[in-house]
């Protein structure tokens, strides 16, 4: 669950703020029903916009409570779910994919 300081990806654009998916941003007060305000900055540390998302709008890459990232591993899992099940299914065609491959260059 995303908290206070959690440092976020965008996984959508939102182009009518000049927002794209892969920005991060910082959690920076928590509402109800799901709802987060993100603060986006730029390079210098200026606010670039502020603004309430939802929690499909973004996933959590950086936890302020253990100082930590979050692990890969968590991360997609996290993206997985906020997409329709023929997607993850293919996600994890892809996964099998690159594991065979890597199991086959041990081997050669």
């Amino acid at each position: 669950m995303p908290d206070l300081f959690d440092v976020v990806d965008l996984v959508v654009d939102i182009p009518e703020r000049g927002l794209r998916a892969g920005m991060q941003g910082t959690i920076v007060e928590c509402h109800p029903n799901n709802a987060y305000e993100i603060e986006f900055a730029d390079e210098q540390g200026e606010t670039m916009d502020f603004l309430a998302l939802y929690s499909n709008q973004f996933i959590v890459v950086w936890r302020a409570k253990t100082q930590s990232p979050v692990p890969i591993a968590e991360q997609i899992a996290s993206l997985v779910t906020k997409m329709p099940k023929e997607a993850g299914c293919e996600v994890l065609d892809f996964a099998r994919f690159l594991h065979l491959q890597q199991q086959q260059q041990k081997r050669s």
